[in-house]
């Protein structure tokens, strides 16, 4: 750039800092008036009459004012606070097609100055459309779309599109293009959302009607993400309340995922949606670990719906076995079978946690049927029957109220197992599935395949019951009072019940918490499961990847709702894609379809995209392939390296990553090269770079993108990663600028 360049950028950037720090002005005096409308809502919630009576109307009124006051002045400093970074991003010049010009300045929330002018127009806005609307074709009166880069409060650099043919004598045209000067900035720790350069097609699906299903496909960079997200804040705004009040439930495959984008939404001014990765959509768990393949094969099968139907079926298997006692004078004897009728009967109407009392009235039934008869009257007999103690001793056991996670661990039995099955699953899948069950006692934690199946279990139960617990005898009061008295012994109960005596001398067995924390299987078992919440919209990234009960368990969060679903087939980690596609249509019923398809690679350079197209044509030949729009001049590297020289390779190809690019460089490696990759990456000095480098999995980086990557073993890759070539190919497709692929020799 000339020196003459140059100046003519300083003195864009230098205009659009002034009005930039003409809105943060603003937003200061924003804050102020937010503080005075907080203190006057605690103002508004005194009273005289406290500890004298109940409160009079008009302070009733008052302590109303005030949490309303409050609570509005509380969202609006949160908002305010969100805004804060990179607070204006766009400017339009209008006047193509009208003799009158006017400047719109857009931005992550609207704000005016003193005399109620706009000084920045929410991109949600219908004034604001044309920012993303605008082309060559079909200008929408736009003479120049101008692309703000802020760092904090500091205007950066600008980008402009000119929508006319020539650019009016006072419009000054910088750079080659906003969206592709966007694509070449660098990945950072967390996705950067390019509300600004957003496209035509892109803002169609982002604007279209919020009823029904709305289908966003395409292969990878081309901004699916980053397109749903922002339709997400888009139907909050244009809705608000319709989907502030159901909710937006944001759905992603990993844990990684939802930390890489959990900035997106509250930059965009919401702060209102549930961002759940798969492994945390019940509410009361969370789960990380990943079974092998094949487990989570069979765990995400359809067939696990009989599977389950069975199990919550099934006798407690260390439960009562027969039921003694006398009522009225006879002695009742209820084996097995009569308990398992009994049981099947009651299940036929009933949830099993919400069947207690018919359960009770069966096995009176039972036991009328075995010892009635003309001399006993039948209600008489009923009565008795109920309020038996040894009865109802017999039923808080035998019928107890049951948590989905203990259903599901019985699987641990073989036999259980295989009653379960019901013949749907072979002797190798329930060895397989038992054995996965084990794991997780041993382990003391649950897999992502494994909560689908407790909130599938949890349905079929029925809401938990916790029975009310016993009250302390007047005895026990008292000898914990003189305990206390006395200071010999401090006595706690934790929630758990367990006692914890501590003295001078005396052993301490720890709190609760390391109580859990040392035991697997209360660690599978803590905390409690809560009811399915049911939401207006909910949104499916990655949707390929999502096995058939997976399906199910979004579809439990979605009976009413609208839906955004993204994907892309040739990415999908799940192998039956016709299972899925059953289960994916059940969850959304009849409700209409709308599909809208992205063709442009925006963030793959063509010379790294090529080498993943090259190898998924092989692989899936009719894989949707996108057009990679952006050049580097650097192909990747593909070097074959003697296992002995492993290390000093990787260590050398990492300082080669961190001098060519400014942001993330990622090392993807499968399990069999993982420690020695965290090694070498730890290994790498922070003076060279070293706290950009991070070391993932393949599956962990579904979604995500980098600077650079170096990719581990591909071979090994394609054995091992649920997905096979498609997994490799969500791997060949991580890096922007910059990829090393490192296969041992």
């Amino acid at each position: 750039m000339s020196a003459p360049e140059r100046d003519v950028v300083a003195s864009e950037i230098a205009g659009e800092q002034r009005h930039v720090d003409l809105v943060y002005r603003e937003l200061v005096k924003a804050g102020v008036r937010v503080e005075l409308i907080h203190a006057e809502g605690l103002a508004r919630g005194t009273t005289e009459r406290a500890g004298t009576g109940e409160p009079r109307e008009e302070e009733m009124t008052g302590l109303f004012e005030r949490d309303a006051l409050v609570f509005a002045a509380t969202k609006r400093r949160a908002t305010l606070q969100n805004q804060h970074e990179g607070l204006v991003f766009g400017r339009l010049d209008l006047g193509a097609e009208s003799p009158e010009r006017e400047v719109r300045y857009i931005g992550r929330l609207g704000v005016r100055d003193d005399e109620y002018e706009p000084l920045v127009i929410d991109w949600r806005a219908p004034a604001a459309a044309p920012f993303y609307r605008a082309t060559p074709v079909q200008p929408h009166n736009v003479i120049r779309r101008r692309v703000l880069r802020c760092r904090g409060v500091a205007v950066v650099g600008v980008e402009d599109d000119l929508m006319v043919t020539d650019a009016p004598d006072d419009i000054v045209v910088v750079g080659d293009g906003a969206l592709l000067a966007a694509l070449t900035r660098s990945r950072g720790a967390r996705m950067r959302d390019i509300v600004a350069t957003i496209q035509q097609h892109q803002d169609e699906a982002i604007r279209a009607p919020a009823r029904g299903i709305t289908e966003i496909t395409g292969g990878p960079g081309t901004g699916k993400t980053v397109v749903a997200l922002h339709r997400a804040a888009y139907l909050l705004y244009a809705d608000r309340r319709r989907f502030a009040a159901g909710g937006v439930l944001v759905v992603g495959p990993s844990a990684g995922y939802t930390a890489y984008i959990e900035r997106v939404l509250p930059s965009l001014g919401e702060d209102s949606v549930t961002l759940r990765s798969l492994g945390d959509v019940v509410g009361g768990m969370t789960a990380t670990r990943l079974d092998t393949p094949a487990v989570a094969a069979i765990k995400g099968s359809l067939r696990m719906r009989g599977v389950l139907t069975r199990l919550a079926r099934q006798p407690i298997p260390d439960g009562p076995t027969t039921l003694r006692c006398f009522v009225s004078g006879q002695a009742i004897r209820l084996e097995a079978r009569e308990l398992n009728r009994a049981r099947t009967a009651v299940l036929r109407k009933h949830h099993r946690n919400t069947g207690y009392e018919a359960a009770t009235v069966a096995l009176a039934e039972a036991a009328w049927a075995q010892v009635g008869g003309p001399e006993l009257n039948r209600a008489e007999f009923f009565t008795k029957f109920e309020d038996s103690r040894d009865v109802e001793a017999f039923v808080s056991a035998w019928w107890r109220p049951l948590d989905a996670r203990e259903a599901l661990r019985w699987l641990t039995d073989d036999t259980v197992a295989a009653a379960a099955s019901g013949g749907e699953l072979s002797a190798q899948e329930i060895a397989a599935l038992s054995e996965s069950m084990r794991l997780a006692e041993s382990d003391g934690s649950w897999s992502v395949a494994d909560v689908p199946l407790i909130d599938d279990l949890a349905e079929k139960l029925g809401p938990m019951v916790t029975s009310r617990p016993a009250e302390r005898e007047f005895y026990e009061i008292e000898e914990l009072d003189e305990e206390a008295q006395r200071n010999m012994v401090a006595t706690k109960i934790d929630r758990s019940g367990d006692r914890r005596e501590t003295s001078t001398g005396g052993t301490d067995r720890g709190t609760a918490y390391e109580r859990v924390s040392r035991d697997p299987l209360r660690r599978l078992m803590t905390g409690s499961i809560t009811p399915a919440d049911e939401f207006a919209h909910v949104l499916v990234d990655e949707a390929q990847d999502l096995s058939p009960m997976q399906w199910r368990m979004l579809a439990r969060r979605g009976r009413w709702a609208s839906w955004t679903v993204v994907g892309d087939n040739a990415q999908a980690s799940w192998g039956d894609l016709a299972e899925s596609a059953v289960a994916r249509e059940e969850a959304f019923g009849r409700s209409p379809r709308r599909a809208f398809h992205m063709d442009t690679n925006y963030r793959n350079a063509r010379e790294i995209f090529e080498v993943a197209e090259a190898m998924i044509r092989q692989h899936v030949p009719d894989a949707d392939i996108p057009n990679a729009v952006r050049e580097t001049g650097h192909h990747p590297s593909d070097r074959t390296v003697p296992v002995a020289d492993w290390d000093q390779t990787l260590r050398a190809t990492i300082d080669e990553a961190l001098d060519q690019v400014q942001g993330a460089v990622a090392i993807i490696t499968p399990q069999r090269w993982l420690a020695d990759a965290e090694r070498v990456a730890g290994e790498t000095s922070a003076d060279k770079g070293g706290a950009r480098v991070v070391v993932v999995d393949p599956l962990g980086s579904k979604g995500l993108e980098y600077d650079a990557t170096i990719v581990l073993d591909p071979d090994e890759i394609v054995v091992q990663a649920p997905g096979g070539a498609r997994a490799l190919y969500v791997v060949l497709t991580r890096a922007a600028h910059r990829m090393a692929v490192l296969r041992p020799a």
